[in-house]
């Protein structure tokens, strides 16, 4: 689900990088029991969209410094899997995505469903089914986790190229078994990793006539009507989802709704008691993760900090944990540690919210070139990312925003607006708008951003200076004492703009 990232389990994985698929050639998915690499295999196929995708990202990224070292370290990847390891990795800065951390919201989770393969090495086991299913081919119980298993290796990787061996894996579950809801609620998750939150509702509404107590089907429906914007639909099934199947993925699920509508306080006793009731270092790792960035949302970098420790205790490699360390640590004014700390994320799993971040503590040190390269790096990863069937709109229109072209920003964020209607889109579309000169517009987008009572920094520094542009001044004033009073520290760029507005307003 948006922002607040993932269901927890097996999240030590996610910090290792794409681990490639056999390397026998492409071959069709009906094809399957005869043939797993069809699926299997590393993405490939490569349609056209898909190698001009690939060209695009080979092309932004051949100024990247260490691009020799970074092609050294992935040589035996192939096509596009290749490609995009390479942009990725290059030059020893992409990304990692936290929720709300520098102004990009990644809207699924990241992190490794506990019910999808039970405990231990999630690339292990993904080669673990493959080699099953060469020798069970009509296991379509094993299909269906194996389709799960590359969303989750493509959502904590950042490799999309995953995303269509999933959806052929799913398929052929669905072929060897018409309407079972395993290979349903992974369609769902796929759906919604995808950023298709209709397309996962639907898939996940399907799953749950097969299955009411389907964990995985619950949880998919959450997100999707959270990331519809449809948040009293999204607590109702909250409730729901813990009569039924009370435990940590709902639990984390339960926490974000009610944050979303302003209940911090309530936010934050559920977490804890998902913590205390957390056994297994992911569940520890995760949930204390998730309790630091709910700390460092509200400016409590110190409990943050805590919060990540604890986390990182249990897993001294889980990325949104040190990506979190990084941000609370860039708040308190380390600086040189958050960018150690970011370029460690991001030489490990990039995605674009920690491309941003980690580009503005290098622009705000006046490292403008540095800065730069992870900025072009989240087009690179957006190109490729929509070649795999992502959406990747909200992505672009925030990055693009501060950091890119506005006339490419302010499309990203109306297309994404077309689909859904959440608070991280109005946000989005508002500050496109603002980028493009046209305050006016995005005034009441700004103000439907904060409308829910979601306490967001970068939300109502947002509207501060969309409200002094369209001639609100004590308004713009008021909100930009806000977000510097709810988290002074929020963005390294945003929250220097904010102070030099209140200044420039006395």
């Amino acid at each position: 689900m948006a922002p607040r990232t993932n269901d927890t389990g097996q999240e030590r994985q996610a910090t290792r990088p794409p681990r490639p698929g056999p390397e026998t050639g492409p071959g069709p998915a009906e094809d399957a029991e005869s043939d797993v690499s069809a699926v299997s295999a590393k993405s490939s196929d490569g349609t056209d969209s898909t190698r001009e995708a690939a060209a695009v990202v080979a092309q932004r990224v051949a100024a990247v410094r260490r691009f020799r070292d970074a092609g050294r370290r992935v040589r035996g990847l192939v096509g596009c899997g290749l490609l995009l390891a390479v942009a990725l990795s290059a030059g020893a800065v992409a990304v990692g995505a936290v929720r709300d951390g520098g102004g990009v919201a990644v809207a699924a989770p990241a992190g490794v469903d506990p019910a999808v393969l039970a405990g231990g090495d999630l690339d292990a086991q993904v080669a673990g089914l493959q080699d099953r299913l060469r020798s069970q081919p009509r296991d379509y119980g094993a299909w269906a986790t194996l389709g799960l298993g590359y969303v989750e290796q493509a959502r904590t990787q950042g490799d999309p190229s995953r995303y269509p061996q999933a959806e052929r894996a799913l398929r052929r579950s669905l072929e060897l078994r018409p309407g079972n809801d395993a290979a349903l609620a992974g369609r769902a998750a796929l759906a919604a990793a995808r950023h298709d939150f209709t397309g996962a509702l639907a898939d996940a509404e399907r799953a749950l006539a097969q299955n009411p107590y389907s964990e995985r089907a619950l949880c998919s429906r959450i997100d999707a009507l959270v990331e519809l914007g449809r948040y009293a639909e999204a607590a109702r099934a909250a409730d729901l989802a813990d009569a039924r199947r009370p435990g940590i993925p709902v639990f984390t699920r339960y926490a974000y709704v009610r944050e979303l509508r302003g209940d911090v306080t309530g936010a934050r006793r559920v977490l804890e008691q998902a913590l205390a009731s957390a056994t297994t270092r992911g569940d520890l790792a995760y949930v204390a993760g998730q309790l630091g960035q709910l700390a460092w949302n509200q400016g409590d970098y110190r409990g943050a900090l805590r919060h990540y420790a604890r986390a990182l205790a249990a897993d001294d490699t889980y990325l949104p944990a040190l990506e979190g360390r990084a941000r609370a640590r860039a708040a308190l004014g380390d600086r040189a540690a958050a960018v150690r700390d970011l370029e460690l994320v991001v030489s490990r799993a990039p995605l674009p919210g920690s491309l941003v971040a980690l580009g503005e503590l290098y622009e705000a040190g006046g490292e403008e070139s540095k800065a730069r390269e992870q900025y072009d790096l989240v087009d690179a990863w957006a190109a490729l990312a929509r070649a795999n069937g992502v959406d990747a709109d909200l992505d672009t229109a925030l990055a693009a925003a501060d950091h890119g072209d506005a006339a490419t920003a302010l499309r990203a964020a109306r297309a994404e607006w077309a689909r859904r209607h959440t608070v991280h889109t109005a946000d989005a579309l508002a500050w496109a708008l603002h980028a493009n000169g046209r305050d006016a517009e995005a005034l009441p987008y700004a103000r439907r951003a904060t409308a829910t009572g979601y306490r967001n920094a970068s939300f109502l520094y947002h509207r501060g200076l969309i409200e002094r542009a369209t001639g609100h001044p004590a308004e713009g004033r008021a909100s930009l004492a806000a977000a510097l009073k709810l988290n002074p520290g929020f963005s390294p760029l945003g929250a220097r703009s904010a102070r030099t507005a209140l200044e420039a307003a006395r």
